[in-house]
């Protein structure tokens, strides 16, 4: 027989019954049933119920284990009765009889228990992760993150893609975030960066003729942490490919996250159609580039309607250039009672209010009710009422002024609104395409302008495109939203080097910071470069979605705290002195 198991905790059936086996693991938790010991033995692939009565030879051993512990038994198998068959578990037919046990691994005083679902601090959680992962749930969303990328796998080769690896090591790029930095010894005083994306290195191979590449590629960015981001290191599903439109990549990569979603969506709704929205209507309908489209309302422009009104507040902010009013439809909200609320949401979100009008049962049929239905008059509120598609029993809510102002707070309310009013559909996974991003962005306080996305993408319209207004040029880049998280980023990449110097140089980067910075990428334009594009899949994100769990650290093996720490392995650290000195670094403290 095998030195510690001759099956897995989870192999046991009838069949079995009469066997001598030997199985390893750890003991899930202990229960005495007057003098009779039952231990349910748990290792990665399931639980099996061992016991052991005063008959046994074992029974003094078994006495001693603990929770947690690492042991080994051998027993006979044998089923249990009827009325004691748990049909939870794959073994729950039989249970062994310990006829010999050997102690693994002994545990000292478990900090946190694995059995059960008792909530504990992210400190302790993270600091004892490996206990911490030992738990049910976290095996079992670990698990489901390797099968969704052996999947993502299988369904890239599937569609004609090879896996190719790229430096990890490698040049400081702008990607939108701050660079890990690396020391370098033989070069005293330079740095390598870890890679914030493979962006060069795949746009290269594509000039190197690989046509179609992909790798699930680890990513470094010093970032703040949020709940779905991680402040460290992150991994994606990354791809490229050559002679292609950015439709071609929609095609590409649909069907294979669709697909994933199906096969581990655990039966909720899977969108097979994903609409384009452009970036500027996402704002507007939903407040944000990440929609979530299981919640159908929409937000409109209602401005005409409060232009020279009764309602001075909004008339006369309309009268400042740049300034709009938005509506919230809110079907079936309205009472008075939601509209309070929803009130007293947007004054702790940090604004003053928001005003609303609802439909009820009046003397003559439906009626306006509320402070602005009283300001504006019924003809104003019919036309609003009319135009938000509302009946009897609903309301609308209204912010105003500059769109970047209020827009954050509106989409946040719009999901509000959304959850309040079961409005929003929970079992589904709703998808879409947001496209035509601005290239540019003007700084409110400098008024200079910079990229406010990936500086690699192709301007649509070309170098005809970067000679008018820059902050109307529109890029071939795109993002992918499911139920409100982006899961996917890209973009048809600027493959030609005029366009390339032309793009930076409006961003304040003249042609000799573009060769400096980019030198690689741009000396390989210069012989040959294919049209060529792609995009990045969040593949902590996706299963954060196909878990169900609201934080990514539930998905990441072993992540970093809020505060970027691992306090299981003690960094960031202090560097000793020597190694300081091989790198000639100095540490200045702050103060």
């Amino acid at each position: 027989m095998h030195a510690y198991r001759s099956m897995t905790c989870a192999d046991l059936t009838r069949a079995n019954v009469g066997e001598t086996v030997r199985l390893s693991g750890w003991v899930h938790r202990v229960r005495d049933h007057g003098g009779i010991l039952f231990i349910d033995l748990r290792d990665h692939y399931g639980v099996t119920q061992v016991l052991a009565d005063p008959d046994s030879a074992a029974f003094s051993e078994v006495e001693k284990v603990r929770s947690e512990w690492c042991i080994r038994i051998d027993g006979e198998v044998k089923a249990r009765d009827d009325a004691l068959v748990n049909p939870k578990i794959p073994t729950g037919e039989v249970e062994v009889f310990i006829r010999d046990i050997e102690v693994l691994g002994a545990a000292e005083e478990l900090p946190l228990m694995v059995f059960g679902d008792q909530e504990y601090p992210e400190e302790t959680r993270l600091r004892y992760r490996y206990l911490d992962l030992r738990r049910e749930k976290l095996q079992d969303n670990m698990k489901l993150r390797s099968d969704v990328v052996a999947s993502m796998r299988r369904r890239m080769w599937d569609q004609g893609f090879r896996e190719y690896q790229t430096p990890i090591i490698t040049a400081s790029s702008p990607e939108g975030a701050r660079d890990f930095l690396v020391p370098s010894r033989l070069h005293p005083g330079k740095f390598y960066a870890l890679p914030q994306a493979p962006q060069q290195f795949k746009q290269l191979m594509m000039v190197a003729g690989f046509d179609k590449y992909f790798q699930i590629a680890p990513c470094f960015r010093d970032e703040d942490p949020r709940a779905d981001r991680s402040p460290t290191d992150f991994y994606q599903l990354d791809m490229e490919m050559s002679f292609v439109t950015q439709q071609d990549v929609f095609d590409t990569i649909q069907p294979v996250l669709t697909d994933v979603f199906e096969e581990f969506g655990k039966g909720a709704k899977v969108d097979k159609h994903w609409p384009q929205i452009s970036y500027r209507d996402a704002a507007l309908w939903y407040g944000t580039d990440k929609p979530d489209l299981r919640n159908p309302i929409k937000m409109q422009d209602v401005s005409e309607h409060f232009r020279g009104s009764g309602f001075a507040i909004f008339a006369k902010l309309l009268e400042q250039d740049g300034t709009e009013i938005r509506a919230i439809p809110a079907p079936t909200g309205g009472s008075r009672k939601f509209c309070d609320r929803m009130n007293k949401f947007a004054q702790q979100e940090g604004l003053p209010g928001m005003g609303y009008i609802f439909w009820r049962d009046g003397e003559d049929g439906m009626e306006a009710a509320g402070p602005l239905a009283k300001n504006i008059g019924p003809e104003r509120t019919e036309a609003i009422r009319q135009q938000l598609g509302l009946g009897k029993g609903d309301a609308a809510f209204f912010l105003g002024g500059k769109a970047e102002a209020f827009q954050k707070v509106a989409g946040k309310a719009r999901d509000v609104i959304g959850d309040e009013l079961g409005l929003t559909e929970k079992d589904r996974f709703a998808f879409c395409w947001v496209v035509d991003f601005p290239i540019y962005e003007k700084d409110e306080e400098t008024g200079e302008i910079d990229f406010e996305h990936n500086p690699f993408s192709m301007p649509q319209g070309g170098l005809e495109a970067l000679e008018g207004d820059p902050l109307k040029v529109l890029g071939y880049q795109y993002d992918c939203a499911c139920n409100g998280y982006e899961i996917l980023s890209g973009a048809i990449r600027n493959h030609k080097p005029e366009i390339m110097f032309k793009a930076f140089e409006i961003a304040g980067y003249p042609k000799e910071e573009v060769i400096k910075r980019f030198g690689g990428m741009v000396n390989a334009f210069r012989f040959g470069a294919p049209p060529h594009g792609g995009c990045a899949a969040g593949i902590d994100r996706i299963v954060m979605l196909l878990a169900d769990e609201a934080n990514i650290r539930e998905v990441i093996m072993f992540p970093m705290n809020q505060r970027a720490e691992d306090l299981m392995m003690g960094a960031p650290s202090l560097p000793t002195n020597e190694q300081l000195r091989e790198l000639s670094l100095r540490v200045i403290e702050k103060e």
